[in-house]
């Protein structure tokens, strides 16, 4: 799972570059394309059959996974690096609350009072004007809206996690990965294709880069979730917070103000808060 967050902050780095020129969704479909092709050769490899014991799972897992990718590429596009990476790590939060219902794992109480604390670090870096007024910076202004995109991507990766989870008990870490790959790409199609711009050597770079650290990602995570539950496999993944935030301030020198660095310690709070024990 730690290397799954270090693996997953890197994409988004390469996402973040990547879509100063290109659309997002010619990003999320190239990244499926590249990301399908190693998924492919890695079951060639292992000897797998693509096609699993629980086809209508993957499928699902597939989709609803790929609807996620989409909502955090579009956050990372257009929120700084940082604030994206720590509202797409309240997935965990919602994966303990899915899990319980669906998996019937424990769910606490300090896990609800998670989930509300985070919502509240999410407003505090959307700061939407309507709530809070203006917001008094120096820095160039950025969609809040697109926060709450970023808290639906949350949501839909925890329906993903805890579906990864169940399909662990059965299906190889491999088949899992691939049938979500294989989604994207059909999913993002009609989209990219017909507002397609051709990218440059650098932008092919990127993306190649994109599909690899996908991989490499996902195939740790979901070896994760296939040994560990749900909701304490996701919880690891707040590593990530800390790899874009030191991303977000070397690389694009974009240090938060006292809203965002307000709201990124809360759901980080948050985040710790189900690992507490007495």
């Amino acid at each position: 799972m730690v290397q799954s967050a270090f693996w997953f902050a890197v994409m988004s780095l390469m996402v973040k570059f990547a879509s100063r020129s290109l659309p997002t969704m010619e990003i999320v479909f190239a990244r499926g394309v590249v990301a399908l092709v190693l998924a492919s050769a890695m079951l060639a490899h292992a000897r797998k059959s693509p096609l699993g014991g629980r086809l209508g799972l993957l499928l699902l897992r597939g989709a609803i996974g790929s609807t996620a990718l989409v909502c955090y590429f579009g956050a990372v596009a257009h929120l700084p690096l940082a604030e994206a990476a720590v509202i797409h790590q309240t997935a965990p939060l919602f994966t303990a609350l899915l899990a319980a219902w669906v998996l019937r794992e424990r769910l606490e109480l300090r896990v609800v009072v998670a989930l509300v604390g985070a919502f509240a670090g999410v407003l505090l870096i959307a700061h939407p004007d309507w709530l809070f007024g203006p917001r008094a910076t120096t820095q160039a202004p950025w969609p809040w809206q697109f926060a709450f995109v970023a808290l639906l991507g949350a949501i839909l990766s925890a329906f993903a996690y805890v579906t990864v989870r169940r399909l662990g008990r059965s299906e190889s870490p491999l088949v899992v990965v691939f049938w979500f790959h294989a989604l994207t790409v059909p999913i993002a199609a009609p989209f990219a294709l017909p507002a397609w711009q051709w990218p440059d050597a650098s932008d092919w770079a990127l993306l190649v880069g994109i599909g690899v650290t996908t991989q490499l990602a996902q195939v740790a995570m979901t070896k994760g979730f296939a040994r560990e539950a749900a909701g304490r496999a996701a919880a690891v993944g707040y590593l990530q917070v800390a790899f874009a935030t030191l991303f977000s301030i070397t690389v694009f020198d974009d240090w938060p103000d006292a809203w965002r660095w307000s709201g990124i310690g809360l759901i980080v709070a948050s985040l710790l808060l189900p690992l507490w024990r007495r």
